[in-house]
């Protein structure tokens, strides 16, 4: 009998470093861009250890997805991680909090600021026509490459990836030359409450492997490449952002603060000159662009494996005869972002998608312990996480206390959406059985 991973007609065509890379470019965002002027707000030039503390919490949660990752290899990635521990309820609230509200949503605000970001440079995209026709241009581009192969959006990935990260590598490597070392002397020690309070608003920098590992089923040997590419990704990135905080810190000083709207767009200008604020401008139109990209590729295959196991409409899960792609999903999430960028005004639902992102690692860091409990035979040795449950409490302790942040207003809003769509489930299955009963 074939595996799922063996019945599925995507192509294996993702290796360890692309896989690496496609998680680099998903944390990787345009945060970092002003998360070091933010940090340092509050705790100064003892910022590093908000890095320190958000480095071991984000591996903790990455070891549970290396280990769930490891051992089920189809696509869908979080979804299907969580449908395969807790059953099709589970799966299909994973389904739908992920790819609706921590996706498209985002990527609705990603392109916006990318539009808002290619201002400086166009000024045309201020006015309504041209900006919705950036959009158009952008999404339906973008789509079109991951319609055509898996390998076109790998490419695009590994390319945004790489580009985005150069302006960062020489920022630090230029920067270095300026750095003052009374600026990172430690003048007060920071407080148990401004640590925690840093390291919520850090944490955040840190999220994004959840969309790479949807194209489990098109990952080579995902039993080797996932773990391994999760956890070089994640090393990676810390030491990236320790030395951006260093550099920055270590120029700007007591000026850090002043510059939370474009901190290394500060330091560019001191050890770039004159064109390192156009540098780091399209640095960070890059990274914004490489970001939208990497859900581009792989968010669609969410709808495509919910649609494969009957929780969506099925013609998300066809995919094209000729380039192997789940070409429907890929067109309906692209359609989606389109219609959601040109409305605006989804605040409240930018908020509704980061406690999304919490619900879904807290669904697979639970995932991790019940599929430890069914002790489900794999055919190959599969990863798992050292310490036996200690790392997996570890985690959900972790996110607790982040989800504890939020406000009344803010968990009452995520309920609602949360009943709304186990609301949504019900009535799919009512219609289900009736349509079985009319057709008996």
């Amino acid at each position: 009998m074939q595996s799922p991973s063996e019945q599925e007609s995507l192509k294996r065509e993702i290796g360890v470093f692309p896989f690496t890379l496609a998680i680099i470019n998903a944390i990787v965002g345009t945060g970092i861009f002003m998360l070091p002027a933010i940090v340092a707000g509050e705790l100064g030039s003892a910022a590093i250890l908000a890095y320190l503390i958000c480095g071991v919490l984000i591996f903790l949660i990455a070891l549970c997805f290396a280990e769930v990752g490891s051992k089920i290899t189809v696509s869908g990635g979080t979804y299907a991680y969580i449908e395969a521990a807790f059953g099709p309820f589970a799966g299909f609230i994973a389904n739908t909090v992920f790819w609706f509200g921590s996706c498209v949503i985002a990527d609705a605000a990603i392109v916006n600021a990318l539009a808002d970001t290619l201002k400086y440079f166009f000024p045309i995209l201020g006015e309504t026509l041209y900006r919705y026709l950036f959009f158009f241009v952008l999404i339906g581009s973008v789509a079109f490459i991951n319609i055509r192969s898996v390998k076109h959006g790998v490419r695009f990935i590994q390319v945004a990836a790489l580009a985005k990260l150069i302006p960062l590598a020489l920022l630090i490597i230029l920067g270095a030359g300026h750095i003052s070392a009374e600026n990172l002397s430690w003048t007060t020690s920071p407080s148990i409450s401004s640590i925690g309070a840093a390291s919520l608003v850090l944490m955040f920098a840190f999220v994004g492997i959840e969309t790479p590992v949807t194209n489990s089923g098109e990952i080579k040997n995902s039993k080797r490449t996932i773990p391994l590419g999760i956890l070089l990704g994640i090393s990676f990135v810390l030491i990236l952002y320790i030395s951006i905080q260093l550099v920055t810190q270590g120029v700007l000083g007591n000026q850090l603060p002043l510059h939370q709207d474009a901190p290394l767009s500060a330091v560019a200008g001191i050890a770039f000159g004159v064109a390192g604020i156009t540098i780091m401008t399209v640095g960070t139109a890059i990274s914004m662009l490489g970001g939208f990209g990497g859900d581009i590729l792989a968010i669609p295959r969410v709808l495509y494996a919910g649609a494969r196991n009957g929780l969506l409409p099925s013609p998300l899960a066809k995919v094209h005869p000729r380039f192997f792609t789940p070409h429907i999903a890929v067109l309906t999430y692209a359609g989606l972002c389109f219609l959601l960028a040109v409305t605006g005004g989804f605040q409240q639902l930018a908020i509704l998608a980061g406690a999304a992102t919490l619900l879904i690692y807290l669904g697979v860091v639970l995932a991790t312990l019940e599929l430890r409990k069914k002790k489900y035979v794999f055919p190959e040795k599969t990863f798992r996480a050292p310490g036996g449950i200690i790392i997996p409490l570890l985690a959900v302790c972790v996110i607790f206390w982040l989800l504890s942040s939020l406000t009344y207003p803010q968990i009452i809003s995520f309920l609602v959406f949360v009943v709304f769509i186990c609301l949504v489930y019900y009535i799919m299955q009512e219609t289900k059985k009736r349509s079985k009963l009319i057709s008996s």
